[in-house]
């Protein structure tokens, strides 16, 4: 996924939604991974469906988002905790144009 462009890079949107009663749970490890990944995530919670987040993250190409996917604090905190905690997960991937 090349972008002709001068705007190169890799975007990840993804949409969770924690099972009945984690979503202080998984804000609470999200939080503690935010000031490992804040160079590239952003991440928001549902005011009104607190169970409910969303992510948007920019890497500089799809080989940076799979480095980032193999960090110690992603796996320990969005795999090995968060994820277990989700009843609905949802990624897309994008390219500036």
């Amino acid at each position: 996924m090349n972008s002709t462009g001068s705007n190169q890079g890799f975007v990840i949107t993804a949409f969770w939604e924690t099972n009945p009663g984690e979503e202080d749970s998984v804000a609470a490890l999200l939080r503690q991974f935010l000031p490992e990944a804040r160079k590239e995530v952003q991440i928001h919670q549902n005011v009104l469906k607190p169970r409910e987040f969303f992510f948007y993250e920019v890497f500089a190409a799809e080989a940076a988002f799979a480095a980032h996917q193999q960090t110690a604090h992603f796996k320990r905190f969005i795999l090995g905790e968060a994820i277990p905690k989700l009843a609905k997960r949802e990624r897309s991937q994008f390219q500036f144009i």
